[in-house]
């Protein structure tokens, strides 16, 4: 309790600051679709209030020209500032009610002339509709004080309750205005969560399947291929017995990298994947495995020391696909793979030749080369070339692509 007077005390004086010197951020710019003709008829409004203004001071008061176009242009100048600077605007208007009571007759009801009235309710009524309860409030009791000081006794508590009722009134809009921006925040938030939540679900769905049949079928097929030597000890020749192994840890591989993916997708951010990544160092491996299971593979690599990581691992997937459709649409042909480190890209060229029992691979295996390109801003492109099926990938360093 101790803490809320000097608190709100602190907050009280802060808006008062912002009322009187602080710079005010201009508010947007209203985009209505008729607002190219309301500018125009606004502006042509405010000037002959102006001049209706200094008509009425020159009839009514023996005062210098200048004087009565200071303070006709400050009766309307306010008006129109208002419209995107409403504090600054009651700074402007606020001199002119001391000023504009310059050589006011006795007989006059009222101090001001009818336009600077109507102005500064305008200039009062902006001020609270777009501010602060506090600084309105400030701005409000302010405005009283020219009020009692020049105006007669029972106008001058008329004009009072109508300044409190403006101020008022706008400062209820304002809070009308504030709560339903915070409801509509709100329920963007609500939706967002709920199409998040929806991912997840999703991810969770999908993680689900994987585990309980690919990662199950994979798991038998290491099994079997890990226990067949012993179970088929006197038929299967030292070859197969060799085969079967690398088979087994193929399909081990397959498993330990299904699990980080199944770790990333039942996670809820992008964190879950902490296992180093496979990349450009990693491609004599990959190569040796293609090797083994009879992929004829010659591999040249230049100037690839200095590429990026996530360029690294996008090129590593990138040549792991083009591989395994090689060795599923055109078994035993021989691939080449040529990769070059150029200043701001990496260029990879995978080759393989054409054999006729070659078939068109309809999958999602090019669909997904493609999408790791992209999203480093490179390109891939995938096709025949005479007697070759050839894969070019383009990765830049720095996200923007190549010229």
């Amino acid at each position: 309790m101790e803490t809320i007077g000097p608190a709100t005390r602190r907050e009280a004086l802060g808006q008062l600051r912002r009322l009187l010197w602080d710079w005010e951020r201009p508010r947007p710019r209203w985009r209505h679709r008729f607002r190219i003709y309301a500018r125009p008829l606004a502006l042509i409004a405010l000037i002959g209030m102006g001049l209706g203004a200094g008509t009425n001071l020159a009839d009514t008061r023996e005062l210098p020209d200048i004087v009565v176009v200071l303070i006709a242009a400050g009766s309307v100048l306010p008006i129109l500032v208002s419209a995107r600077l409403p504090v600054l605007a009651w700074r402007l208007a606020y001199p002119m009610m001391f000023l504009g009571v310059m050589n006011a007759a006795p007989e006059e009801s009222w101090p001001w002339n009818p336009v600077q009235i109507f102005g500064f309710l305008f200039v009062l009524g902006r001020l609270a509709v777009t501010q602060d309860g506090a600084l309105t409030a400030w701005a409000t009791t302010l405005c009283l004080v020219p009020v009692f000081i020049f105006g007669k006794d029972a106008n001058a508590w008329g004009a009072a309750i109508l300044l409190v009722a403006i101020a008022a009134l706008g400062d209820i809009l304002s809070r009308r205005r504030r709560t339903r921006e915070l409801l509509a925040e709100q329920e963007e938030l609500t939706e967002l969560e709920r199409a998040k939540r929806a991912v997840l679900e999703e991810r969770a769905r999908i993680a689900r399947e994987m585990h309980d049949v690919v990662a199950h079928h994979m798991s038998m097929i290491a099994v079997r291929a890990e226990t067949a030597p012993y179970r088929l000890a006197d038929e299967l020749p030292a070859s197969a017995r060799e085969e079967l192994a690398m088979i087994a840890i193929a399909a081990r591989d397959a498993l330990t990298d299904m699990r980080r993916l199944l770790g990333t997708l039942r996670a809820e951010t992008d964190e879950a994947m902490t296992a180093p990544q496979p990349g450009l160092a990693d491609l004599d491996d990959l190569v040796a495995t293609a090797r083994a299971a009879g992929v004829d593979v010659t591999m040249t690599l230049d100037g690839v020391a200095r590429v990026p990581e996530t360029v690294g691992l996008a090129a590593y997937r990138i040549m792991q696909e083009a591989l395994a459709n090689a060795a599923r649409h055109a078994p035993g042909g021989p691939v080449t793979i040529d990769g070059r480190g150029l200043a701001d890209r990496l260029e990879l060229v995978v080759r393989n030749r054409r054999t006729r029992s070659a078939e068109t691979g309809a999958g999602h295996g090019l669909i997904g080369m493609r999408e790791r390109a992209t999203l480093l801003g490179g390109t891939l492109t995938a096709g025949p070339d005479r007697f070759d099926f050839v894969v070019t990938a383009i990765l830049p360093y720095n996200g923007r692509g190549s010229a």
